[in-house]
């Protein structure tokens, strides 16, 4: 093999994507970072939506759709009927619910689980102590097969902020409101944050 066909052979190579991973996009800047977080390292990506009953359930499925359709992105959408109501703010055994729910569509597909929770939320499944306890259970269904990873963990909102500006993350396509109005509330924590990053 000359010098110049294994040049050729690395470089291609070196374009190819990385292992799965399977990205949790809830239609909002967090998730959506996300996405632009594994694409810039050329993983393989797929995307999944779950529509549980959450009051933005509709508005969030939009946006999800927009940003992946931004990127390329097969988005895989799952519906549960809960028959519970759920309100704004926290919702104990979400993202909990959330990776479970990954590993049911993914099975036990080599890669990795990635949530966007980041550094903020006073939330126990927004800590790194959830982010262990979670992983040692999906090792009992994968033997190490999967990673469950939250890179932005130690990420503030205003880091991922400065992320998405950088990178050209499509932030207008997002939703952010936890009451679900056709327009944002104005009101809830994810409101106030959104406004807050605006105004950076």
């Amino acid at each position: 093999m000359t010098a110049s066909t294994q040049r050729r052979r690395r470089m291609s190579e070196g374009r190819q994507p990385k292992s799965f991973v399977a990205v949790l996009v809830s239609g909002g800047i967090d998730s959506a970072a996300l996405l632009a977080f594994y694409l810039r390292q050329r993983f393989n990506v797929r995307a999944l939506f779950v529509d549980f009953g959450q009051p933005a359930a509709k508005q969030e499925s939009h946006a999800a759709r927009a940003v992946c359709k931004h990127y390329g992105v097969r988005l895989s959408i799952m519906t549960v009927k809960a028959g519970a109501a759920f309100s704004a703010g926290e919702i104990p055994g979400r993202n909990a619910f959330l990776v479970f729910a990954t590993v049911l569509v993914c099975g036990a597909q080599p890669g990795m689980i990635a949530i966007g929770i980041h550094e903020g939320p006073p939330y126990y499944d927004c800590s790194e102590g959830f982010l262990k306890s979670i992983q040692t259970v999906v090792d009992g269904y994968a033997a190490g097969r999967i990673k469950v990873a939250a890179p932005f963990l130690k990420w503030g909102k205003q880091t991922i902020w400065e992320f998405c500006k950088k990178v050209g993350v499509p932030v207008d396509s997002t939703y952010s409101c936890e009451k679900g109005g056709v327009r944002p509330c104005g009101r809830c924590l994810s409101c106030k944050d959104r406004e807050a990053l605006s105004a950076l």
